[in-house]
């Protein structure tokens, strides 16, 4: 059984930052994409960031661009999402994904994590 534990939220204010951790067990953790997605009230849930098997190859939506860093510890098997600069807008419910492929989609996504509150004030 996969599990995917994502922790580090809380509230903010727009300039500030925060670190995102997502804590994996089960299957082998390194074989996998690793992506962060997030879902405001009233929207769908986005694609924000994703991470290949060795931390080499990132992808970000151009909303966090330059702002947001993706990384991952496979010994701890756990992924990050380094925040920075945070705005209002970035105001979500944060959650971790595993994916086979380096898809921005989540219907790519077969396992998730519950979720953890990301709050920016302004």
């Amino acid at each position: 059984q996969v599990q995917l534990v994502e922790s580090g939220g809380g509230s903010v204010q727009a300039g500030g930052s925060l670190r995102l951790s997502c804590a994996v067990s089960g299957r082998t953790f390194s074989s996998y994409y690793m992506g962060w997605f997030r879902q405001a009230v009233g929207k769908e849930r986005e694609f924000v960031a994703r991470i290949n098997w060795y931390g080499t190859s990132t992808n970000f939506a151009d909303s966090v661009k330059g702002r947001f860093t993706i990384l991952r510890d496979n010994a701890k098997n756990t992924v990050y999402l380094q925040m920075n600069s945070l705005k209002p807008e970035d105001t979500a419910v944060y959650y971790c994904a595993r994916s086979r492929i380096p898809s921005t989609t989540k219907d790519d996504y077969d396992y998730w994590g519950q979720g953890t509150q990301v709050t920016v004030s302004s």
